[in-house]
């Protein structure tokens, strides 16, 4: 069921169609969705953008409800006291709402609406029937008999025109308790709406249940304890700006140089061979014996043996071409693909080709080669040297952005409501499928396929630890930015702004100037917690 706020349709003679034109459509859906519904909610960032994708929105937590989930929090909401707005139409009489906090964020709202509210709702819709009601002999407007009308429109139809009345004028009011908490699009009738109708019909009043997700508590643990961080930040040793300029030198000078093919010796440090690799696990019972994906025509250059399993290089020291060499190996527990970390594999290694390098004499004749514009050695080195400070530094600003917000999602506990989970997880997946379309170009069954409500419901649990990470990564962000009243200038947010959009123009994609407005202020306000945290925090480094 939706609840249309107004129409704009056309009326027309045909009671049926006009009753769509007055009221709302009606279904018998257990739960319902409100989208239509202008109910007043305040916005607030919560996290960075450079946590993940761009993080859920959730809305500004005021006094936090009820911790106890069964025991019901009674109130009337004054129809006097509540202030006369498009979205608020007052009552002739209050209603009276019972609060009960659920599980996941979640509170549901049992509403009663006493029999003077529905009296005042029909007359309404009769008033509002006659009004524009096409009734053949009587003129458009006119006072209608009741009993005529009634008769021409269909009581039936005025009975649920009735209901949907009420529920559109109370629904408001109901919400009161939530108005600063409520998720956007997380609002739901779940009160069937055949069962609204009977009461109303038998009692002249109506009864029903909303549920609605609210805005987390962030609690801390210890409270306030982000103030004083204490940060260990692993580093790896490949972004030492001293090693990676040689490195890089080392590789630009033997782009420049040529391979020749050894014929009468074994392979040495310093050559590249082509391998043919093939293994398989070592288990007692052969019946277990799985193979371990093998690789053909393999170049591997043997100054970077410490990228490959630990051994592998020494085993093969001295192959020569034509050679097959078998030897067991053992994947260790931090190996990168995580179903080989541990297994024991028996490896067999088949030499297809063995090379050297023939290569120039590294001076500053070789300068302009290494790197354009350069005319020595040392200007080379220089320029590398500091591409790759650059470079360091990026990678360890990143990894002490990470470990910090890896560190304040271990301090929170939070009831994270399922809309919210689902929202971070549909933007985490969607951005998968660009990526995926991307680069492989699916067609539009495969597209479908992956679209579907099994793959994405499957994603959002195979994911779920990960999704939940962010969310609190966001929700902590989003509250130490609230609690300590940070600010960044209205300058800087426009300028930022202006270049998103610049961007997108540039590159002729559409885009939503709000949302884009709502990422910047996330990504500033990300941008400001974690410079204050780092000011107060104490941060060790190691190189791993």
């Amino acid at each position: 069921m939706e609840l249309c706020i107004s129409s704009t349709s056309p009326l027309s003679s045909n009671p049926s169609r006009f009753l769509d034109s007055i009221s709302c459509k009606a279904s018998t859906s257990t739960s319902t969705a409100l989208p239509t519904l202008s109910l007043q909610f305040q916005h607030a960032s919560f996290g960075p953008r450079i946590l993940s994708s761009p993080p859920a929105r959730t809305h500004r937590l005021r006094q936090p409800l009820s911790s106890s989930p069964s025991n019901g929090r009674r109130f009337a909401v004054s129809a006097s006291s509540v202030a006369v707005a498009p979205e608020k139409d007052r009552l002739p009489a209050d209603i009276e709402v019972t609060e009960v906090q659920e599980p996941n964020s979640r509170v549901r709202l049992s509403v009663e609406v006493p029999p003077v509210v529905c009296e005042d709702c029909y007359r309404r819709v009769i008033k509002e029937f006659m009004k524009q009601a096409k009734i053949p002999g009587f003129r458009p407007g006119k006072n209608v008999p009741e009993s005529i009308l009634l008769s021409y429109v269909g009581k039936q139809n005025v009975q649920k025109a009735t209901v949907e009345s009420i529920l559109k004028r109370t629904l408001p009011h109901a919400m009161s308790s939530v108005s600063g908490q409520a998720l956007k699009d997380s609002v739901r009738i779940v009160t069937k709406f055949s069962e609204m109708e009977n009461t109303y019909i038998s009692l002249g009043s109506l009864r029903y249940d909303v549920i609605v997700d609210v805005a987390p508590e962030v609690k801390w643990i210890p409270e306030d304890g982000y103030k004083s961080l204490k940060i260990v930040v692993e580093i790896d040793s490949e972004i030492d700006a001293q090693r990676a300029c040689q490195q890089e030198l080392r590789r630009r000078h033997k782009s420049l140089g040529t391979l020749r093919i050894i014929t009468d010796r074994g392979l040495q440090i310093g050559d590249v061979v082509v391998l043919d690799i093939s293994a398989t696990t070592i288990d007692q019972d052969e019946s277990n014996v799985k193979n371990i994906p093998s690789a053909e025509r393999f170049h591997f250059d043997t100054e970077d043996g410490d990228k490959l399993i630990p051994g592998f290089l020494d085993s093969i020291i001295g192959i020569q071409r034509g050679e097959t060499k078998s030897f067991p190996l053992f994947f260790p527990d931090n190996w990168n693909q995580e179903n080989l970390r541990g297994v024991h594999a028996q490896f067999t290694v088949e030499c297809k080709e063995l090379f050297y390098r023939e290569l120039p004499e590294l001076d500053d004749l070789l300068a302009e080669k290494l790197l354009p514009g350069c005319t020595s050695l040392k200007q080379v080195e220089d320029s590398l040297l500091q591409r790759c400070l650059e470079v360091e530094q990026t990678a360890k600003d990143q990894a002490t952005d990470n470990a910090i917000l890896d560190q304040l999602s271990k301090m929170v506990e939070i009831d994270i409501p399922r809309s919210l989970f689902e929202e971070q997880g549909r933007q985490f997946y969607g951005a998968q499928l660009l990526q995926i379309q991307a680069n492989m170009k699916l067609n539009e069954q495969q597209l479908a396929s992956l679209s579907s409500p099994k793959a994405v419901n499957e994603y959002l649990e195979n994911q779920k630890e990960n999704i939940t990470h962010v969310i609190k990564q966001n929700l902590a962000v989003g509250d130490i930015f609230r609690r300590e009243n940070l600010r960044f200038s209205t300058d800087e947010l426009v300028k930022e702004v202006e270049d998103s959009i610049a961007e997108f123009k540039r590159h002729k994609q559409e885009y939503d100037e709000e949302r884009v407005r709502e990422q910047v202020q996330e990504i500033l306000e990300g941008a400001k917690v974690l410079e204050w945290l780092k000011e107060r925090a104490e941060i060790n480094y190691v190189t791993r």
